[in-house]
């Protein structure tokens, strides 16, 4: 089972590229595995399958990311590149409170306070 993920990226005052991540976004592989990368390059790579150390496993032709007015966390796990380095960043309500996981694709918006965790 994959592990989806996306990462905003701030390309204007009011618009985020998401870039989506097939597999292994969960933050223990892609933290490290980010480390590297520079938000040009999740940019240039469009839609990603895979992010690794050495190399962004792409799709072949990559979808192009979808422009939303803010960061939103669509899948698993949302990942931003702040203070230069990469985070992932859980909304406040997550990080407060557990809650039960539902199936399906959950979508949150950014009007709650955010938290950025290493």
């Amino acid at each position: 089972m994959s592990t989806r993920a996306q990462i905003a990226i701030q390309i204007g005052p009011d618009e985020w590229a998401h870039v989506y991540v097939h597999f292994d976004g969960y933050p223990a592989h892609m933290l490290p595995a980010l480390e590297r990368w520079k938000p040009e390059d999740i940019l240039a790579a469009r839609e990603i399958r895979q992010v690794m150390p050495e190399v962004l496993d792409c799709f072949a032709p990559p979808r192009a990311p979808r422009i939303l007015p803010r960061p939103t966390r669509e899948f698993s796990h949302l990942y931003m590149w702040i203070g230069c380095q990469w985070v992932h960043v859980v909304p406040q309500e997550d990080a407060d409170r557990p809650r039960p996981r539902q199936p399906g694709v959950q979508s949150e918006s950014t009007d709650i306070a955010w938290n950025y965790l290493p």
